[in-house]
């Protein structure tokens, strides 16, 4: 198994490590310590040897920060996580919020007095983070303190996992659709454009796609931990640890970049600030850090991380790739459906084995290559929890009368998917049935969208949300993420949500999933990959626009579904998007399940 389901909360242990906390942060004289979800990377995900969070708190999302004074603590995470957050932090010891990250400031502020003194990592918040802050605090004249070492860290000790280490491969040309050296020699021509000497890449993922490398260091994202510098011209560096490379993979990467000790990276950061360069920095995804090595934050060239608007626009191979990956998924997924509905009936079914079922029909594909995150799999209550990730201490049966939500997805080497279906057990409630039509009328909105040249994700978002707002619902997470090629599930810079301000292009992939959550009784999400479309003049049309090709390949319940509460329009959406999954599957599925498919993907 990919996913293993022991429980990850530790009661008990985070009011002596609060206690110890606290004793450094006295000894420091530090009246209060920031400790935030990211890792040196700032990824979204991070390995166990930097899950500092979650060793002080208990809590295990993907998102958060917490903020320990002399006398308080608390946990600040967004709204996909605040059931979950309750569930595993000690109440009563650590306060759960939903402020956002941008009012932290002013929440220190409020509590803190002139004069009192804020440590953080440096490593491990942005450059932006941090300028915020600073801008925040300085009416109240509280000071932010970098400190040189991690006080978690010390906490930890040598109980801390050990850093990863596990060998880096290639990610063949067939397979990427263009070589490192041409990647490189797009971003060098950006910074000659711009006239900046080099820029600094600290996103493992962007490191990954620039160099076509692919590592294990995370747990469902094929990442090697890297850094690297790319000078406007010349050998870029890579900052590796050799342990990583086999001879071969070393040799590849040497005919086209310098590979240098991790160890390193401080020297080389020193010479570039002593030459008086200018070098690029993301202050949205760069460690402060960076920033102080380099000189301070008004000696860097601002900018975004070049990769990431070219990773984001998938090429042809990488498109062709995702194509084949959903086909194959579909059959994983469609096959697991039709086992589910039989299975479910018994009512011996609970949330692991569902997960271990769906796992072993993709494994049965023989092209799986991990999970791309840990499969949420939420029976009536559990489904409410946006990212509840079961465990033998919460695992629940699928019991009749209730809706079951399973969202998971997978890695294969042509490209990743992401994919969310709710389940009726049994009978539904009307509610249940009328709910889930909302949702499925804001995913149809989104996924029928036509769309001009420049816009956003933020402008998309409502679509998604009209059919809930008219009945006062609504759901506390963006509708849609960008998503990598064999690479990170969430990828940036697009999204759709009310934070998207970058502009979808042709060749983009994101997530199509609004949803509904009822706390306490169910969760419903309906998702599917979507690939925004070249440009095309309609007829009739004054402009050209741009649409979405969905990728994803499963039938969605019908038996959840008001056929009264859809329009025309809705129907004609489902019964054609039904009629494709069942002519894309029909042939690739074994005899039992190509019966359930047609009785799932029969017409409205």
């Amino acid at each position: 198994m990919f996913q293993t389901f022991e429980s990850q909360a530790e009661r008990g242990a985070a009011q002596e490590r609060l206690k110890e906390l606290r004793r450094l942060m006295a000894a420091a004289k530090l009246d209060a310590y920031l400790i935030p979800r990211a890792d040196e990377h700032q990824g979204e995900y991070v390995p166990a040897s930097a899950a500092r969070l979650k060793f002080l708190t208990g809590f295990s999302g993907s998102a958060g920060l917490a903020i320990v004074t002399k006398k308080t603590a608390s946990l600040f995470v967004d709204g996909r996580y605040t059931v979950q957050a309750r569930s595993e932090v000690e109440p009563g010891l650590i306060e759960v919020s939903t402020l956002a990250r941008t009012k932290i400031g002013e929440w220190l502020g409020e509590r803190l007095s002139r004069g009192q003194r804020v440590g953080f990592d440096p490593r491990l918040h942005t450059v932006a983070e941090i300028e915020r802050l600073e801008a925040a605090l300085k009416p109240h004249a509280i000071k932010l303190v970098p400190t040189n070492r991690n006080l978690v860290d010390r906490i930890w000790g040598r109980a801390r996992p050990p850093a990863p280490k596990d060998p880096v491969s290639l990610h063949p040309l067939k397979l990427a659709g263009r070589s490192p050296q041409d990647k490189i020699a797009d971003i060098q021509k950006l910074l000659k454009a711009e006239k900046q000497d080099a820029v600094i890449l600290t996103l493992s993922d962007s490191v990954a796609w620039t160099f076509n490398i692919r590592g294990s260091d995370i747990p469902h994202t094929p990442v090697a931990l890297a850094f690297a510098i790319l000078p406007a011209a010349g050998k870029p560096e890579l900052f590796l640890a050799s342990e990583k490379l086999e001879p071969a993979v070393r040799a590849h990467l040497e005919t086209f970049a310098k590979i240098s000790p991790p160890e390193t990276l401080a020297v080389r950061l020193k010479a570039l600030r002593a030459a008086g360069k200018r070098v690029r920095l993301d202050p949205n995804t760069a460690g402060y850090w960076f920033a102080r090595a380099l000189g301070g934050e008004k000696r860097i060239a601002r900018g975004p991380d070049p990769s990431l608007a070219l990773k984001a626009v998938k090429n042809a191979t990488e498109i062709k790739g995702a194509r084949a990956a959903h086909l194959r998924d579909g059959v994983a997924v469609t096959r697991f459906l039709a086992w589910l509905d039989a299975a479910a009936a018994t009512g011996a079914l609970d949330e692991i084995e569902a997960v271990r079922r769906l796992e072993g029909f993709r494994r049965a594909t023989n092209q799986l290559r991990e999970i791309s995150f840990d499969t949420i799999s939420g029976s009536g209550p559990n489904g409410a929890i946006v990212h509840y990730r079961v465990s033998d201490a919460t695992n629940r049966k699928l019991r009749g009368g209730e809706l079951f939500l399973i969202d998971s997805g997978a890695q294969y080497l042509d490209g990743t998917t992401d994919i969310t279906r709710t389940v009726a057990i049994g009978k539904p409630t009307n509610e249940m049935r009328e709910r889930f039509t909302l949702v499925l009328k804001g995913h149809i909105a989104i996924a029928s969208a036509r769309f001009p040249k420049g816009t956003r994700g933020i402008d998309l978002d409502p679509f998604a949300r009209r059919a809930l707002w008219q009945h006062g619902l609504d759901y506390d997470h963006g509708t849609g993420h960008g998503v990598g090629s064999y690479l990170s599930v969430h990828e940036g810079p697009q999204s759709i949500s009310r934070a998207g301000m970058a502009v979808l292009e042709p060749g983009m992939i994101c997530s199509n999933e609004p949803g509904y959550y009822k706390e306490g009784a169910y969760g419903i999400r309906i998702e599917n990959l979507v690939l925004v479309t070249e440009p095309e003049k309609l007829p009739g049309a004054d402009r050209e626009t741009m649409g979405f090709e969905t990728l994803t390949l499963a039938p969605i319940d019908r038996r959840l579904i008001v056929s009264e509460l859809l329009t025309a329009g809705e129907i004609a959406w489902l019964d054609a998007y039904h009629a494709r999954v069942a002519a894309a599957l029909s042939p690739e599925v074994d005899e039992e399940t190509r019966a359930w498919l047609k009785a799932a993907t029969a017409p409205l």
